[in-house]
């Protein structure tokens, strides 16, 4: 079975880009600590005047079925009833499916 890759990006209404930061903060420590996540990092995009503009999701999983455990977690289930309304348009996710990585 191969490695899943996630990319997912967020694109906060202007007056909600703390609040989106903190849900997905929150979304760290717990999806870390499933056992099919080996990695899970956030990252912030800013405009040339420093202001975020966006924020990114690098996820890799072990494999198809750990995606499929974290998407039915509580931590998950939680995060996704609240982020969609505070975005400036939907979420972008890209699921890759690994062909020849180390």
């Amino acid at each position: 079975m191969s490695k899943i890759i996630v990319l997912a990006s967020f694109h906060p209404k202007k007056d909600k880009v703390k609040e989106v930061k903190e849900i997905i903060l929150s979304m760290i420590k717990p999806t870390r600590s499933e056992e099919g996540n080996e990695l899970y990092n956030f990252y912030e995009e800013k405009n040339k005047d420093g202001k975020i503009i966006s924020f990114h999701l690098f996820e890799i999983y072990k494999n198809s079925a750990a995606l499929d455990f974290h998407r039915e977690t509580t931590h998950y289930k939680d995060y996704r009833s609240k982020i969609d309304d505070l975005l400036e348009k939907p979420r972008e996710v890209k699921v890759l499916n690994s062909i020849d990585s180390i």
